[in-house]
């Protein structure tokens, strides 16, 4: 794929992938273990979500701010090459996530609603990242302005064993629904304005017009997600011939280096 179809494809897709790639492949060499590592540390037990079936591993990578784990190089490579084509910054570099899905997903959480259960079981937990709940009463404000999702598998699995779900051109309608509300308001205040109704009518027009699609990669493989995209973790179908005993990927959203305007404003 051309650099001019790359970019062409995540503005108006919401997405991109990049297909086996060496200097990747290497680097993965020093983060799987690192990965799992993190995983089994007990200090990290309470990321354990979903009775289970769910390791949610926020930040548990140790690398620095150039992406280096565990005695790697920097992370670079073929995706992050395309980032950087594409205006995104890559300079620095969040604590990756370490996402972890065993068979079973989903089951309920403790505590959650069955609205909630049925929320993730049935609409794959369909979000946008940096729009977490507050209050008793869940509702969203914009509390990290992402610059993307970077996701990288961090094993073989197969298919259908909860692959990330996207929707297709979903980042242009939650941008409409979401910059109407925002634009309105001081630049200063974002942080604390009221989204919930603006992101639940967005949702819905999402889940009316475009088409949902499963995003699976392998080891070497790796994608971006636009960062107004809604997106989400598919159900566990896999048979028990599926390869490994489990999915797991590393994510990284780094936050937007300018104005938090720029999580609006830019392409």
């Amino acid at each position: 794929m051309t650099p001019d179809n790359c970019k062409a494809q995540f503005h108006e897709e919401g997405w991109l992938k990049c297909g086996t790639d060496p200097v990747l492949l290497q680097w993965l060499t020093h983060a799987i273990p690192a990965a799992r590592a993190a995983v089994a540390d007990p200090a990290n037990a309470h990321w354990m979500r979903c009775q289970g079936t769910w390791f949610a591993g926020v930040n548990v990578l140790a690398n620095d701010a150039s992406g280096a784990v565990n005695g790697s190089g920097p992370l670079r490579g073929a995706i992050v090459e395309t980032a950087a084509a594409l205006g995104l910054p890559v300079q620095a570099w969040d604590r990756g996530q370490v996402s972890v899905i065993y068979p079973g997903y989903p089951k309920p959480r403790t505590g959650e609603s069955d609205a909630a259960y049925r929320y993730r079981r049935d609409r794959d937990a369909a979000h946008v990242d940096g729009l977490h709940p507050v209050g008793d009463q869940r509702r969203r404000i914009l509390s990290e302005p992402h610059a993307f999702v970077l996701g990288l598998p961090l094993g073989e699995a197969a298919a259908d064993a909860s692959p990330l779900v996207l929707w297709q051109g979903s980042h242009h309608i939650m941008r409409r629904a979401l910059g109407a509300v925002l634009q309105d308001q001081p630049v200063e205040r974002w942080g604390e304005v009221d989204l919930t109704e603006a992101y639940h009518a967005g949702r819905r027009e999402v889940f009316e017009t475009c088409a949902r699609m499963c995003l699976h990669a392998g080891p070497g493989e790796a994608y971006l997600v636009h960062r107004l995209a809604l997106h989400g973790v598919a159900p566990w179908t896999a048979g028990d011939d599926a390869p490994g005993e489990a999915r797991m990927i590393a994510y990284f959203r780094p936050e937007l280096p300018g104005p938090i305007s720029d999580w609006i404003a830019l392409p």
